[in-house]
């Protein structure tokens, strides 16, 4: 093994926490990496390497490059291109763009002497770099981490990225599942469950549970359809005196923050709810160590690092109980599930878990040694390193 390329379609982004923890964890094992972001991200401290926002003709010049390098491989990459698309003339149009960014990927794994390619996520940045892959001879593989990869557009393609990966590391075993009901037999021995872990040197202090007075929930996520708000404003708003009651702390933003604010008012829990927006990481993770209990009301997940944060800081958490959720929460030990947009139930579950304040530290503790058994970024890093290294024992 000698030098890894990580490819992220926004290597910057907050959600994306977790690719750079990776980074992180590798380079202390010792692992010699090089991060690529197809999009051009605000920092400019050389975390990664942008494909996007570059000089019209530093695009030529790698084109020119390829092509005068290797024009059969370039011919084969651009008709890779040209099919690995779902159908329409949008699409085709943007295979065009996916194929001379992959180009100048190609042309950057070449200069810094990469031997290896690996992207987070089956989605269009994934398809950038199995193209460029493909052009340079590389070795490609993929971490899958949610049901949206499985989606259209994705789904459609992710057969082929599959069948064409070197591996596919799998961030749960309900996404392994997904993975293997795609491909033949033949392609399974590759699909290894790693775990997204987190650092848990880096997290803040927690604080104490707060005794008496209203409980603090926090949810953190999207402000988007799929991630349940309006069921957990339902919840929120059957929560009585007899619970204890209950404030809510949202952190996030996103296409329904409207909607969202509409239906607290509607529901007269503004007063019982701040609303604090996207943070930044360190910002994120205070905010869940000042809470009391976590909830995650989503209709669609993977595995949500959320949920692995909220347990590191000895936070009980409520979630529903679909993909990846039940192999990290453990039913009535570190906190609650409930069944999908099944918003009775989730009521049950908070009244539940509110009235067991008396329980919420030995659930929080109870979190914490779940995460550190599975969840820590040390361990994924060293499972990283058996994959690149061509072991694929599970």
């Amino acid at each position: 093994m000698s030098r890894i390329a990580y490819l992220v379609s926004d290597y910057y982004a907050p959600s994306h926490t977790f690719v750079r923890r990776e980074v992180i964890a590798l380079r202390a094992l010792g692992v010699d990496i090089v991060a690529f972001s197809v999009q051009r991200g605000e920092d400019r401290a050389g975390a990664a390497k942008d494909i996007l926002g570059r000089s019209p003709f530093a695009y030529i010049a790698a084109l020119v490059w390829a092509f005068c390098t290797g024009p059969r491989r370039f011919l084969s990459s651009w008709w890779l291109a040209l099919h690995h698309r779902p159908p329409g003339l949008k699409a085709l149009i943007w295979s065009q763009f996916h194929f001379v960014e992959a180009i100048l990927l190609a042309q950057l794994l070449h200069r810094e002497g990469a031997t290896h390619l690996h992207n987070h996520f089956a989605n269009s940045g994934a398809t950038v770099g199995l193209i460029a892959a493909a052009f340079a001879r590389l070795p490609w593989s993929l971490t899958l981490h949610g049901i949206s990869e499985t989606d259209y557009p994705a789904g459609l393609l992710l057969a082929t990225k599959l069948e064409r990966a070197a591996f596919v590391a799998c961030a749960s075993y309900f996404m392994r599942a997904q993975a293997m009901r795609m491909v033949s037999v033949s392609h399974w021995r590759k699909m290894i469950v790693v775990r997204c872990g987190i650092d848990l040197a880096t997290l803040p202090p927690a604080a104490p549970h707060r005794e008496n007075g209203p409980a603090r929930i926090i949810c953190v996520g999207r402000l988007s359809a799929e991630k349940g708000y309006f069921g957990l404003l339902d919840a929120l708003a059957a929560v009585g005196p007899s619970n204890g009651g209950a404030e809510l702390v949202v952190v996030g933003d996103g296409p329904m923050a409207a909607a969202v604010r509409a239906r607290a008012r509607e529901l007269g829990l503004l007063d019982r709810i701040r609303f604090a927006g996207a943070r930044a990481e360190n910002e994120t993770l205070a905010e869940i160590a000042h809470a009391d209990i976590l909830v995650l009301p989503s209709l669609m997940e993977g595995l949500p690092v959320v949920l692995v944060e909220a347990m590191a800081l000895s936070r009980p958490v409520l979630a529903s109980r679909v993909a990846g959720i039940p192999e990290l929460v453990v039913e009535g030990r570190t906190g609650y599930m409930f069944t999908p947009s099944d918003w009775d139930d989730l009521k049950q579950k908070l009244a539940m878990l509110l009235d067991e304040r008396v329980r919420w530290p030995r659930m929080g503790r109870a979190g914490r040694k779940q995460v550190e058994r599975g969840f820590r970024s040390d361990q994924a890093a060293k499972r990283m390193v058996r994959l690149f290294n061509g072991e694929f024992e599970s």
